[in-house]
């Protein structure tokens, strides 16, 4: 026989789980995530003018855009994005003349910062973006479909704050 008194801690307990577990679902769907617009769009002839002349309008991610914990991978989105604009000042800076070059440039930009996103991906414990786990061409056709900003439109009334330039890429002329 049970005790009406075991009964109700029992109904008790029971409460408890069922409520706390829908309070911890709610918790976790509620959670706001960063909002970082990825993939890029990989650079053509139709896009370079903006790349080029709008940079300072397009987001960056510095560390306090982000919440102090979690949202390791929209991080490391955030960092790629801030390494390709980065990367693609090299490109537009001027010291490339013919458009031609700064699209190659821009293209061998867009390549490295997606690649070490792949790797920084693989270095996780967490499932990497999809795309990542393709290779070649399929891997950057994957990153060049489902854009969110394909014409690298910047945004009214935002001046990007200033990002330190990150090292790491060197245009190669010879693979245009």
């Amino acid at each position: 026989m049970t005790s009406p008194g075991r009964l109700a801690g029992l109904c008790i307990i029971a409460l408890v789980l069922f409520y706390g577990a829908h309070l911890g679902e709610t918790k976790k769907n509620s959670r706001k995530e960063p909002n970082v617009p990825f993939p890029p769009a990989r650079p053509t002839t139709h896009n370079l003018a903006a790349i080029c002349h709008q940079g300072r309008g397009r987001p960056r991610y510095p560390p306090s855009f982000f919440p102090k914990s979690g949202s390791s991978d929209f991080r490391r989105r955030g960092h790629a994005m801030n390494r390709l604009e980065s990367w693609f000042r090299v490109c537009c800076s001027g010291h490339l003349e013919q458009s031609s070059q700064i699209l190659c440039c821009a293209q061998q930009a867009w390549k490295n910062a997606l690649s070490l996103f792949c790797v920084e991906e693989y270095s996780t414990m967490t499932l990497p973006y999809e795309c990542c786990e393709n290779t070649g061409e399929a891997r950057w056709s994957c990153f060049d479909s489902e854009l969110p900003n394909p014409n690298y439109t910047s945004k009214p009334g935002y001046n990007a704050p200033e990002i330190p330039e990150e090292p790491g890429f060197t245009f190669d002329p010879n693979t245009c």
